[in-house]
């Protein structure tokens, strides 16, 4: 059983909100009592019940919001409508409120699933003094305690000896059991206190919880279990009240939230089957958890996202965009959206912008600093717009390392086919015009051979006598005259000479021995 006061008012805002609920046809006047003649020839109108009840609080005018308004309701509906009203009337009563001729209106409400009633009286009494209301919140508690013969400090020690039972650990996660069992719990100098309808009813040492603690307790698959009940859950309920109710009375899971109600900081998940207690950003961070739209609206709104960071920055690439959307479990990829495992197209001019942005930020990595350059990249990489295309002020330290190497291999005279040892090191010649370029599209380089003044007659593949000759003639001029003696006497040792080997392996050419020029030579 629970009776929340509700804010006091100088002009009685209670009956309007009641009306508008009678109004809508979720709830009914179901009493009416010392209203004078009203209500006895027609229904009032809800300007009738806020005057009579202001005339009549205006007895006593040092009480500035006279109105007293408290919401009773009970637990799902074990307790019918005439059964509640029977306690309300108790309630009254014990709350100083039931005297003879005290005006009094109670609405009934069918708008949630547990039967409640709203009761509208003044805190003036016939009399014109003022009904005592020190310690009004606590005196509710105990009044409702009292009438349904409640011991509420043993039942605060049961539902503590319960809360030691599950797996915690820390002091918040204890008292995130003790919210969900409807306590207030704060710890001072070494105690932790335990409040219950505004009044302490059990302290303790800190110590003694302490010594529950279990620090290396971690349940993966159940934080994935819960993360997807979550995030199920959370898709279906349009506030955060209904997401609690709705996990508590399908799963016994409690939902505790920590900071402001309209703005919590965080929350922890209570698990009654279990009996443990779970840091809620363990499984799913509280923005997350809150974000009460549909996968449709989310969608959508990435994609707006996405369509604003392509207005600032028309050369936007998908991977910028990536660490943009990243924080909100998002990312593209080849024109599609990926969300918390769904996925859906990208708007085609997103997509096409995205693929031709992601084509330009390749042919800026070979930092082209002429527009021959930039214009040969960008038909080899399809793009249209080259006024999109930077080009690099300056060449950079790479790029005259790299054409030294391949002077390098120009300048090897013992090369037979360049182009095969330009694939080698990752290039690839392009003829564009009247220019030659090798690119290397592993590493990002492009030269233009023409412009850096390179023997392109070096490209062609040179006839196979040209090359043996270059091969003979470097041949001889590695070797000495002291090497002919040397040839000399390797022939006089006959088959057993150390030098045996050479001597067969060479590649003699007979025709040039019996050549008398040689022989002159």
């Amino acid at each position: 059983m629970i009776a929340t006061i509700l804010p006091g008012s100088t002009n009685f805002h209670a009956v309007g909100y009641n009306e508008h609920k009678v109004s809508k046809g979720v709830a009914r006047l179901i009493e009416i009592q010392n209203f004078g003649s009203l209500g006895t020839f027609h229904k009032p109108t809800p300007s009738e019940l806020v005057g009579y009840l202001q005339k009549y609080s205006s007895q006593n005018s040092r009480i500035r919001k006279p109105q007293f308004h408290v919401a009773i309701s009970c637990k799902g509906h074990e307790m019918s409508e005439d059964e509640l009203l029977d306690f309300a009337h108790q309630y009254l009563k014990e709350m100083g409120y039931g005297e003879s001729g005290q005006p009094l209106l109670v609405y009934s409400h069918y708008d949630t699933e547990n039967t409640h009633l709203h009761i509208i009286t003044s805190r003036v009494a016939p009399d014109g003094r003022k009904i005592q209301h020190s310690h009004e919140r606590r005196r509710s508690q105990e009044v409702i305690d009292h009438i349904l013969g409640y011991n509420r400090k043993k039942k605060t020690e049961d539902d503590i000896d319960a809360a030691k039972q599950y797996t915690f650990s820390s002091f918040a996660q204890f008292k995130a059991i003790m919210v969900s069992m409807g306590y207030e719990v704060y710890q001072k100098d070494g105690n932790v206190f335990v409040k219950h309808g505004g009044k302490v009813q059990k302290e303790i040492s800190f110590s003694e919880i302490e010594s529950l603690f279990k620090s290396d307790y971690r349940e993966r698959t159940r934080c994935r279990q819960l993360r997807s009940i979550l995030k199920k859950y959370r898709d279906v309920s349009s506030n955060k009240e209904e997401l609690q109710k709705e996990l508590k009375t399908k799963f016994g899971i409690d939902i505790v939230f920590f900071g402001k109600k309209d703005a919590p900081y965080g929350y922890m998940l209570v698990d009654y089957a279990n009996k443990t207690v779970i840091h809620g950003a363990r499984v799913l961070a509280v923005e997350e958890l809150l974000d009460f739209t549909t996968p449709e609206e989310r969608f959508n709104r990435i994609e707006d996202y996405i369509d604003r960071l392509l207005t600032l920055n028309p050369k936007i690439t998908q991977s910028e965009i990536y660490s943009k959307i990243r924080k909100q479990r998002a990312y593209i990829k080849k024109g599609i959206i990926y969300f918390d495992g769904q996925s859906r197209p990208l708007k085609p001019f997103m997509a096409e912008a995205i693929d031709r942005n992601n084509r330009i930020a390749m042919v800026e990595m070979f930092s082209p600093s002429t527009e021959a350059e930039r214009d040969l990249l960008c038909k080899i990489f399809k793009i249209s717009r080259t006024d999109l295309v930077d080009i690099s002020p300056e060449r950079t330290n790479y790029y005259t390392d790299t054409v030294n190497r391949l002077r390098e291999i120009f300048n090897d005279e013992t090369a037979s086919y360049i182009r095969s040892q330009l694939r080698e090191e990752g290039f690839i010649i392009r003829q564009e015009e009247d220019a030659t370029y090798a690119i290397n599209f592993k590493q990002h380089i492009i030269i233009n051979l023409t412009e850096e003044h390179f023997n392109l007659e070096r490209l062609k593949k040179q006839p196979i006598k040209k090359i043996e000759q270059q091969k003979q003639q470097q041949s001889k001029n590695s070797t000495s005259h002291f090497s002919t003696k040397v040839k000399f006497h390797d022939i006089d040792g006959g088959s057993h000479s150390e030098k045996r080997e050479w001597e067969v392996g060479q590649n003699i050419n007979f025709d040039k021995i019996d050549n008398e020029n040689t022989i002159k030579r």
